[in-house]
């Protein structure tokens, strides 16, 4: 990898709902089709973190959520890019959504998220509330 490659900043989003975590699987024809991931997506010129998660979560799921405290970040190399993940909590408000980008989406148990294949990127996050150092509430 060129050292001179950006790190693309991209936002995760942690909702929790009665002790369960919203989780999407990739459509089959994306990069890194078939796996798992927090929903989310890249950061734009001009937009805060935050901004781009209500953005994402609208565009990806039709969505409405508050977007709440930052609960860290992992970098990953992928062999076509590099990211800065930066997981936030978001409360989603309860209302429908819908499917738009992703295939699939579960409501899953912290204890049960190691058996989904996740995104690389991901994996400290799923790691991190499996041992409970993310609180649900």
């Amino acid at each position: 990898m060129n050292s001179q490659t950006a790190i693309i900043q991209v936002t995760a989003a942690i909702i929790v709902r009665k002790g369960e975590i919203l989780i999407a699987q990739r459509h089959m024809d994306d990069r890194l089709a078939g796996m798992w991931e927090f929903p989310g997506g890249k950061i734009e010129a001009d937009e805060t973190p935050e901004q781009c998660l209500q953005r994402e979560l609208r565009e990806e799921l039709e969505m409405e959520a508050t977007i709440g405290d930052a609960l860290g970040s992992s970098v990953y190399h992928y062999d076509h890019m590099s990211i800065e993940l930066m997981a936030y909590r978001a409360f989603w408000d309860g209302r429908p959504f819908r499917l738009v980008s992703h295939q699939a989406c579960r409501w899953v148990t912290p204890d049960r998220l190691a058996g989904y294949d996740f995104t690389p990127a991901d994996l400290p996050f799923v790691r991190r509330l499996a041992q409970g150092e993310i609180l649900l509430f």
